[in-house]
Parts: structure tokens; C-alpha cells; sequence
């Protein structure tokens, strides 16, 4: 077996997402907003997490106006603009914070049109160059009810519209089935965003579908999560073993098992750590060997 060799370099690896080369390790905001917050030592260190991951060649960056009730953005606008040409950013739509209520579902139309307006403002851009779709149907984390359980079609629709009028360059879809990803590839389709990693592989049918019509596969808790029935993939001691032999993190075995899997994957790792995003950066140099990767492909568990 063989580990990272080198500084990584991860535009020698990369995928198209939108019409946009991108590399195929970027970097997920989420935790910025949870950890960074608006005040000083955390938001100085969170600033320059986003800058070090520019640095290091992460041109891909994901977040959502919902993320700490705008944090995310805020600081990402605070730490890279004007933005570099190259750089992707990617937003989501379908949640929004309500005061006293904390984030809430916001699945109608003209909610999705107003969390749009809602990321151009916060970014400071006149264009967002994706924007996912998060529906809501099933968990993790919050569940529409009553007047947010709102038909696929309806709002496709809407987010067409916004893509027809210049404000996002492409359409995602998060947290979908098989069946509404057909529904939704005739219109067009950029990625899908969905629970997906060594131990829960049951998007491979998504993962499939993607590769079947040349989508972006972008999956989100790649090494697990604290959501019940989500184990950790770092816990797994064949993921340690492989770690140990190759003289690398686990997350990094984890998230070079991904990379490996389909070249349609590109990850979001996040973190709030200089030290964890320039491991996260270096899984796409790490090199699993057949053998590796016969032993991972086999870990797969069922959910729930």
C-alpha cells in the first residue's frame, strides 16, 4: 500500500460541476458557522481557515444562508471577496432561521425565491453558481409538515425561473430519491447532495442514476454523524487498520475510499481546523491499493 507522497496538489484531480472544473476535494462551510461565530478569537480563526483552504487549491465551497442564520456566508464574504475567478460557490435553499424557532422548513416556492435573494445579498454576488434543492420529505435533521410538504414539480418550477433570470447558474437537489431525481432531470440537473459514505451506502442507487446521466455525486456526512443510526466510518477498525498501514488519518481513508469509489464524487469535508483542512486537501493524494479497496468495499451496513 501506499500513502500521500509529496504536497498535494488537488488541482490534478478534478471534476466538472455546472460546466465548472472543479478539485474534487472542497470545503463545506457548516461548521464554520457552528464553531466560527461572529466574534473574535473564532471568527479570526475561521477567516483564516477559509483562506488557507483557497491557498491549498480548494476552489469548491459549500454553505447555505440557513448555516449559523448567515454566518456562514458572512464569513466566507468577509474572508474571500472580491472571490477569485476560479472559485465555485454553491448555496441551498429549503430551511431558513425563524426567531425563537431556530431553523425551520422553507419548502414553498417563493420561500426557495426568497433564501435565493437571501444568499446573493449575504455573498455579495450577483450570480450564485449552484443552488441545491434540499427537500425535506425525510430526515436527518428537520421534516416538513402540513403547508411545507410541497409537490417536486412546483418548486422546479421556481428554481427554474431563477436560473432562467441569471441568479443561479445551476440546479442541485439534496436529500432525494431515486424517483425525484428522474422527475427532476428534465429540467436539468447540476448535482445531488445526499447522505452517502463507506458504512451507509444506500445512495448507491442515486450514485447510479448520476453516473448514468454525468452528475456531480456530492455526499454529505462522508465520515458519519451524530444523527442516530449514522456510525462513525473513523471508528470502524478496518478503517483504522488502513489508516495505521498507510501512515494517514482515518478520515483521510475515509475520504480517499470516496474519490476512489466514482470519479463523479467530489467532497465537502468541513472543519473549523487549519490542521484537519490541509489533511482533508491531502486524501486526494492518499492511494488505496486493490486489496485496500476490496476490504472497504466490503464494510458496507445496512441503515437503520
Amino acid at each position: 500500500m501506499a500513502g500521500t507522497t509529496g504536497r498535494p496538489d488537488p488541482t490534478l484531480d478534478t471534476a466538472r460541476l455546472a460546466g465548472h472544473p472543479v478539485a474534487r476535494v472542497g470545503f463545506g462551510a457548516m461548521q464554520l458557522a457552528e464553531r466560527g461565530g461572529r466574534a473574535a478569537p473564532a471568527r479570526d480563526a475561521a477567516l483564516g481557515v477559509l483562506r488557507r483552504a483557497v491557498e491549498l487549491g480548494v476552489d469548491h465551497i459549500d454553505t447555505a444562508e440557513f448555516y449559523g442564520a448567515g454566518v456562514a456566508n458572512e464569513l466566507i464574504r468577509s474572508a474571500l471577496h472580491p472571490y477569485p475567478d476560479d472559485l465555485v460557490l454553491v448555496s441551498k435553499v429549503g430551511a431558513e432561521h425563524h426567531p425563537g424557532k431556530g431553523l425551520v422548513p422553507a419548502q414553498r416556492p417563493e420561500q426557495l425565491r426568497a433564501g435565493v435573494e437571501a444568499n446573493l445579498r449575504s455573498l455579495g454576488v450577483e450570480q450564485v453558481t449552484v443552488v441545491n434543492l434540499r427537500r425535506l420529505d425525510t430526515g436527518p435533521g428537520i421534516e416538513a409538515t402540513g403547508d411545507q410538504r410541497v409537490d417536486l414539480d412546483g418548486q422546479l418550477a421556481e428554481m427554474v425561473a431563477l436560473r432562467d433570470e441569471g441568479k443561479i447558474g445551476g440546479i442541485g437537489l439534496s436529500n432525494v430519491g431515486v424517483d425525484q431525481l428522474r422527475r427532476a432531470l428534465p429540467v436539468g440537473i447540476a448535482c445531488v447532495q445526499n447522505v452517502y459514505n463507506l458504512l451507509d451506502r444506500s445512495g448507491e442507487p442515486l450514485l447510479d442514476l448520476c453516473r448514468e446521466h454525468d452528475l456531480a455525486w456530492v455526499p454529505f456526512f462522508p465520515l458519519g454523524s451524530a444523527f442516530p443510526r449514522m456510525p462513525s466510518v473513523t471508528d470502524h477498525p478496518a478503517v483504522i487498520a488502513a489508516a495505521t498501514a498507510l501512515d494517514v488519518t482515518p478520515a483521510q481513508v475515509a475520504l480517499a475510499w470516496l474519490l476512489a469509489h466514482d470519479p463523479h464524487v467530489l467532497l465537502i469535508p468541513g472543519t473549523s481546523s487549519t490542521a484537519h483542512l490541509a489533511d482533508n486537501v491531502a486524501a486526494g493524494s492518499v492511494h488505496l491499493d486493490a486489496e485496500t479497496m476490496s476490504t472497504l468495499d466490503g464494510l458496507a451496513v445496512a441503515p437503520g
